[in-house]
This record gives structure tokens, C-alpha cells and sequence, in this order.
């Protein structure tokens, strides 16, 4: 799953919006992205049951509305509630050495969701999306996947639950199931949801299978083969029961009787939003393969420092602040590069305020400021002008050089062995759910049509 940034990111704000997994120009309207896409906006009523099932607050990009769309994740609830597994899953697609502040967005996101659950994460590395698509050699982006790997561990994940494979070197162990995505799969069902063309590479139209696959419970089954042996044991004692007394069940896993073949294992995946068209294939072909569809929750972009609209690039190192930048860099770049919402002169600033919401240094704040008050205090200040825009830029330089120091601190303690511990496909037996209550699970219908996934 690439979290990577478009190569040309727009700053025409005119432009007819264009968001694809690889590219994003023009003026995002997230509104219009989730009735184009058929997801859901996230309800306060959401955010409260969060807090409730995992005695945790929600995280401040929930509540920011930075994650603000999802699919099916009251339906996935409902599976924790009563006791069903479910598993994380997220990427990164290694096209730089080091990743900028735009990829810590989904790792920061999803370390959360990992220690409010308690639950098993895999994190696909897909070094061989970016030969298919980058101008790079497969020595360049091994190399590349190992350094990214090393960032991402610096995030803090716990290696006792945390799995991170590479495609080039797990590929064995996804093939099965990325042979059952792709023989349920049509190539006019990839043409139309990706948009491929006659002179892409034939590697290009193979490659959503493998980004689908780990969607999928079985795709580990390192991680979840002794719960796997006990659900369908249980579901062939409720099949047996059911045949007995000659009534109908009622299935909880997309099929239309209770012999599945498969367990009611759940996956949810956080991701960008223009990640999104993936798992509505992936959620196509789920009841089909008898799975259970991924759950998502949708981030918006995290900016580039030229424009709000748009996302930061790896390919462009004055679009945004590296994990590798100095603080002097990065004090440079926000002072040289972050685009203002304030107003020209002093005069007008005082009197008018600022537009926080084409204002980089603010909106910057809204992701890494966790505190809400001081936030606040911030947003009414710098908005009404009590606040000059020099002012607002001294906070966030302040920010995210402490963010970037402690990250370059923890990512030096970073060795080749916890690199191959975090690689290393293991049980994770401790994370499953020892029984689970009988209570049924509402099974999620089939959508009628594909792009409404």
C-alpha cells in the first residue's frame, strides 16, 4: 500500500480535481470524495463508540476530522464486541531513503489504533509497486524498503505484534490468495476502477491483487492458524445443529449457508482516501472468496508546504520536512516555503485575521499540536488577528523540530536484528481471542453496485 505523494502535486486551484492512488491534482473536495466513493462520514456517534470499546479517547485526528471517512467499521465493532479477531493493515511504498512527515501520518494513526485494540498489525511494503511505476531498479528499491522499514519501526510499534513483510520477499506466501483475487477479477473491472491503459505494463495490471491480498486473514496464517482451527469448528458444530433441526441460519461471513470454508477473521485498514479504490475491488470480491470485506478508516492529505489542496512529494525536498532534515532546515523551509493564509501587511492582518483554512502552518498544527487548548487558543488568536503570521510559523518550526529529533532518536537505535525480528513471519496467538460468544455478527450484504464498495 503506496502512502507516497504524487510526483507533480498541483497548485492550480482551478483545476478539475483528478485523485487516483498515484496521483492528486487539483482542488480535493473530501465531501464529493465520499459520495463519489459511497463511504460514510464519520459520526461523533462513531468517535463515542470507539472511546467506549477500547476505554481509550479518540485520537486527535479523529476528532479533527483529519480521519474522516470509513466503511463498515460499526459492522467490525460489532465483530470485536463479541469476540471475533480482527487484524490491522497498512503500507508504504518505498520511493525515497527517507520518509517525510506526510508518511508518519498513517503510522502515528494506526500505532494507536494498535495499542486501543490490542490486536495483530502487518505492514506491506510494496517495493515492487515502485519498480512498476518509478523509474528505479530492483537493487535501488530493496534498498530504499529497508531504510523506510527502519523509519517505520522508529514509530514505535511493538514488535510482538507488529508484522512488516516486503512483496519481493513474502510474494510466496501471498500468491495463493492473489490468485483468487485475480481470477475473480476482470480486466474491464480493473480498467474501470484504475484507469490502465494499452501502453501500461502488463505488471501495472496485476499489481491491485497484491495490494488486496493481505485484506485477507490468509494471507498470515502464521498469525491466526490456531484461531482459524477452532472457528471452523465451531461454525461446523453450528452447521451440523442448524441441518438437524432444519432451519435456515443466519451466516456471518458474506455466504449463503454456515459451511464457509473460511473464519470470521476482520480487517481494518487506515489509509488516504485516494487508497480507496484498492479495497473497493478488495470488498468486490470478498463474499465471493468468502472473506469478510476490509474495514477502512480515511485520512485526508496531509499538504504540501506550497498549498493545502495538495500532497506532499517525495520526489520535490522543498514540499515538505523530511525525517532526515536538521532543525535548520526545517526552520528554513516552513519560513521560506509554508504557504499563508494571513493578510499582506500587519495592518490588515490585525484587522482581518487570517484564512486558516489555505494556511499551512495551521493546518500543520492541526496534525502534530496534540493539545487541544493550546490549539484552540492558536486557531481564535491567529484568526482574528492578535496573531501574525511570523508568530504562527515560530510555533510550528518549535513542533516539528522536536517531532524530528525525537523520531531521528529513536530511529538510530534502529538495528538490522530488530529489522529482521519485525520481518520475521511468527505466531501472534496471544492477540487472538482465547473463545468468542456465540452471538451472531450481522453479515455485511453485497453491495449492488462495484463502485459503491
Amino acid at each position: 500500500m503506496s502512502s507516497d505523494a504524487p510526483e507533480q502535486p498541483s497548485t492550480n486551484q482551478t483545476e478539475e480535481p483528478n485523485v487516483t492512488p498515484w496521483t492528486v491534482s487539483g482542488e480535493v473536495n473530501y465531501d464529493k470524495l465520499v459520495n463519489d466513493f459511497g463511504s460514510a462520514l464519520i459520526e461523533p456517534e462513531l468517535l463515542e463508540r470507539i472511546a467506549k470499546v477500547t476505554n481509550k479517547g479518540a485520537h486527535h485526528f479523529l476528532k479533527r476530522k483529519i480521519f474522516y471517512s470509513h466503511r463498515d467499521v460499526n459492522q467490525l465493532l460489532d465483530a470485536y464486541e463479541v469476540g471475533r479477531p480482527f487484524y490491522l493493515y497498512t503500507g508504504r511504498g518505498p520511493s525515497s531513503d527517507s520518509m517525510h512527515l506526510g508518511h508518519l501520518v498513517p503510522f502515528m494513526f494506526t500505532k494507536y489504533l494498535q495499542e486501543a485494540f490490542n490486536v495483530p498489525l502487518v505492514i506491506q511494503i510494496t517495493d515492487d509497486e515502485k519498480f512498476l511505476w518509478k523509474n528505479l531498479s530492483l537493487e535501488e528499491v530493496r534498498k530504499m524498503a529497508i531504510e523506510n522499514i527502519k523509519d517505520i519501526i522508529a514509530c514505535g510499534f511493538n514488535e510482538d505484534n507488529t508484522f512488516i513483510f516486503s512483496d519481493l520477499d513474502y510474494i510466496g506466501h501471498l500468491y495463493p490468495t492473489i490468485l483468487k483475487i485475480e481470477k475473480a477479477t476482470t480486466a474491464s473491472q480493473a480498467i474501470g476502477i484504475f484507469g490502465f491503459r494499452k501502453e501500461d505494463n502488463i505488471g501495472k495490471y496485476s499489481f491491485p491483487a497484491i495490494q488486496a491480498a493481505p485484506s485477507f486473514y490468509s494471507s498470515f496464517p502464521h498469525i491466526f492458524a490456531e484461531y482459524e482451527k477452532k472457528d471452523l469448528e465451531r461454525k461446523q458444530k453450528e452447521a451440523g445443529q442448524q441441518k438437524s433441526s432444519k432451519k435456515k441460519s443466519k451466516v456471518q461471513n458474506n455466504v449463503a449457508d454456515n459451511e464457509s470454508t473460511k473464519a470470521d477473521i476482520f480487517c481494518l485498514i487506515p489509509c488516504a482516501i485516494d487508497q480507496d479504490p484498492y479495497f473497493r475491488m478488495t470488498r468486490d470480491v470478498a463474499p465471493r472468496l468468502q472473506f469478510q470485506k476490509p474495514a477502512l478508516l480515511h485520512s485526508k492529505f496531509f499538504p504540501a508546504l506550497q498549498g493545502s489542496r495538495t500532497k506532499m512529494s517525495s520526489s520535490d525536498p522543498n514540499s515538505g520536512v523530511f525525517l532526515t532534515d536538521t532543525p535548520k532546515q526545517i526552520k528554513d523551509k516552513i519560513n521560506k516555503h509554508a504557504f499563508s493564509g494571513g493578510q499582506t501587511t500587519k495592518e490588515l492582518q490585525e484587522e482581518l485575521g487570517a484564512n486558516l483554512e489555505v494556511d499551512v502552518s495551521y493546518l500543520y498544527l492541526t496534525f502534530f499540536m496534540e493539545d487541544d487548548e493550546e490549539l484552540e487558543r492558536i486557531r481564535v488568536a491567529y484568526s482574528t488577528g492578535k496573531m501574525l503570521t511570523g508568530e504562527i510559523k515560530k510555533i510550528l518550526i518549535e513542533v516539528l523540530q522536536k517531532i524530528v529529533k525525537q523520531h531521528q532518536e529513536r530511529r538510530a537505535l534502529v538495528t538490522d536484528e530488530m529489522v529482521k525480528k519485525f520481518m520475521t513471519p511468527r505466531a501472534m496467538d496471544h492477540l487472538v481471542p482465547k473463545e468468542s460468544k456465540p452471538t451472531p455478527v450481522k453479515p455485511l450484504e453485497p453491495a449492488t453496485q462495484t463502485n459503491k464498495q
